[in-house]
């Protein structure tokens, strides 16, 4: 008998919620599917996953991603359909506001999984993998 069942939501801290939220609902697709306003968060999910968005409070004063020495989320990996998916993607998040392409889909290793990474606007590491 397995103890766990898999992961239920992820949590993440953005420095903004409203731009992050977007992020999942408008570019990637995802529902809203609730909310604290006095928190403040927001949950998105694709009907998979859910991640839970909360706004950090100010004074915000974000520390660039290195990791080789931030504890704590390296990348939050989401798996995409077909490699058709991937590239469609990609195009659309090249010209998002506030998204930054770390690098384009490409082979992982040797390959035949095909990944590409970014960052969404409160630069949270997001990797779109397209598993063999």
């Amino acid at each position: 008998m397995d103890d766990t069942q898999g992961v239920h939501h992820v949590g993440l801290t953005v420095s903004d919620l409203a731009a992050s939220t977007a992020f999942f609902t408008d570019l990637l697709g995802w529902d809203r599917v609730g909310g604290d306003p006095d928190y403040p968060a927001n949950f998105v999910s694709d009907g998979t996953v859910m991640v839970t968005l909360w706004q950090a409070q100010p004074p915000i004063a974000p520390v660039p991603f290195d990791k080789n020495h931030n504890i704590g989320l390296h990348h939050l990996a989401i798996r995409v359909r077909d490699l058709e998916t991937l590239e469609t993607l990609h195009q659309k998040l090249q010209v998002a506001d506030n998204v930054s392409i770390e690098f384009p889909p490409e082979a992982l290793r040797e390959g035949p999984t095909m990944h590409m990474m970014c960052l969404e606007p409160s630069g949270i590491r997001i990797e779109f993998i397209v598993p063999a």
